[in-house]
């Protein structure tokens, strides 16, 4: 007998991506959409469109699992609030397993991404898990004793709105904070920063590529600061102290054994990881400091796709 599939969809600020994945984490078919989720309509439209495109490709999915940016209330299946989608006030579960005729389970992004990396990816083994997800915002997911920790009502684990600086930009959409680590480490800000560097820097590559027209964004200061440009390089570890001083204060208070740091900013790689570790070892207590491994996501970009796959193969009664 084959493996039971389900599809997982992680719906996020300007990506869809989608999968058709079985009990051994295969993934048979993919689906990718960009896009600027303005209108709740078109945002069901298209997350329906990428979960009909895969059951045309694979049939057989048995559920499927979504993953959005919203807190949700994971019993009633309902989207709370969002601030990077329209999506407030949504009965999502059941809307949407109405209009695809399948079992649908609904769960914030960032959980799902650090139950995928807890079950099978990066902190496998760990009970006690934090995960960031660093893409247009940050993200948060907890996995306490084992379990996806939501808080009273799905609210909990909403580390990018974390303060990190009381004087810091405002952090913007629908958020009243200020210093956020999402107005300061995601690749939004990363962009943000690297568009103040090339006009404050005229002679670096940032400056010569807004220069050509190019828009500077978390993506291309990544891309520039490989190639070693020292303003796009000053970014990226500017960002990381930050990141590191957030995770300080995450590891004294929850002591996990590890932080996942997924989402498309962890293309920076050790040039983001690496100013974080260290500020995390200079401002954590000992014990959590020793205590805890900083690690990239083992499904990469994927990691939100995948536990989306694994949450509804979970709740479907699968592995």
């Amino acid at each position: 007998m084959s493996p039971r599939r389900v599809i997982g969809v992680d719906a996020g600020g300007t990506k869809l991506l989608g999968g058709v994945v079985d009990e051994e984490l295969t993934v048979h078919a993919r689906a990718h959409r960009l896009w600027r989720g303005r209108e709740r309509g078109e945002v069901l439209d298209r997350m329906v469109e990428v979960v009909e495109e895969l059951r045309a490709a694979e049939p057989g999915a048995v559920a499927v699992g979504f993953g959005i940016p919203s807190l949700v209330d994971y019993r009633s299946g309902t989207s709370l609030s969002s601030v990077h989608l329209p999506l407030n006030d949504v009965p999502f579960r059941d809307l949407m397993s109405e209009r695809l005729g399948l079992p649908v389970l609904v769960d914030n992004d960032a959980n799902l991404a650090a139950l995928a990396e807890q079950r099978y990816g990066a902190a496998k083994g760990c009970s006690e898990v934090l995960l960031l997800t660093l893409g247009t915002g940050i993200g948060g997911g907890l996995v306490l004793g084992g379990e996806v920790y939501r808080g009273s009502f799905g609210a909990a684990g909403e580390m990018g709105h974390m303060v990190v600086d009381v004087d810091g930009p405002p952090c913007g959409d629908g958020c009243p904070g200020n210093g956020c680590l999402e107005a300061l480490a995601s690749g939004s800000a990363i962009g943000r920063e690297g568009a103040e560097a090339a006009r404050q820097q005229p002679d670096s590559l940032l400056a010569r590529a807004a220069g050509e027209g190019r828009e500077v964004t978390g993506a291309l200061v990544t891309e520039l600061a490989h190639d070693g440009d020292s303003a796009a390089v000053e970014v990226i570890v500017r960002a990381g102290w930050f990141l590191g001083a957030g995770m300080a204060g995450l590891a004294n208070i929850f002591n996990p054994q590890a932080i996942v740091v997924g989402g498309g900013a962890i293309a920076a790689g050790e040039l983001l990881l690496g100013p974080a570790r260290e500020e995390l070892a200079r401002r954590a207590l000992p014990a959590n400091r020793n205590g805890v491994r900083v690690v990239p996501a083992h499904f990469g970009v994927e990691s939100g796709m995948m536990g989306a796959a694994v949450m509804a193969l979970e709740g479907s009664g699968g592995s």
